[in-house]
């Protein structure tokens, strides 16, 4: 733990080492998060585990400086990015199939629509998270870690700073809520 938190000292000051060893480091996590994430939704794409992992990767050097402070805090910033990611493959996606000048040919085919049901459930919880992030900012961030990154109770806990009978409480609410915004 104290050489993933030196490491992101050192990235955040702009060591270009650094920062490349943090990612080989916890390239392990990362892919399980990207795992869990893509395995119920995105099969069949051009979205896979790596290549989540390493448009994360991209996001994370294109971005401004890093600010997490430790191993906890950065794996939470990183399902927040992968969201963003997988959110805006599945929205190119669905331009793609609707789109543009291309003749329109529809399929009737289980794959087609197993691939689409997937991109549609992963915009339809993107946007009802939108919504219970308006109305409640922390219970959107564990469900965008539980849900998005695979997080732990515990690391949830740790990452924002409340006991894991709380992220429990607000998983349980956020579920309520959402399961409400997804039917409406």
């Amino acid at each position: 733990m104290g050489d993933i938190t030196q490491l992101l000292a050192r990235a955040r000051e702009g060591d270009r080492q650094a920062f490349d060893a943090l990612f080989q480091a916890l390239y392990p996590d990362l892919r399980r998060i990207a795992r869990a994430r893509l395995a119920p939704h995105v099969r069949g794409t051009l979205l896979d585990t790596s290549a989540l992992v390493h448009e994360a990767y991209l996001k994370f050097e294109q971005g401004q400086r890093l600010t997490p402070e430790d191993r906890t805090h950065f794996l939470a910033y990183a399902s927040h990015v992968m969201r963003s990611i997988i959110v805006d493959a599945a929205r190119a996606s669905r331009r793609e199939r609707r789109g543009g000048d291309a003749v329109h040919v529809p399929l009737d085919t289980g794959v087609a629509d197993a691939v689409a049901a997937g991109e549609e459930e992963i915009l339809d919880v993107h946007e009802a998270l939108e919504r219970l992030g308006a109305a409640d900012a922390r219970l959107a961030r564990v469900v965008e870690m539980r849900y998005f990154g695979g997080m732990k109770e515990s690391e949830i806990g740790e990452a924002l700073g409340i006991t894991e009978r709380t992220v429990r409480r607000d998983w349980e609410k956020a579920r309520l809520l959402l399961a409400d915004h997804l039917r409406a």
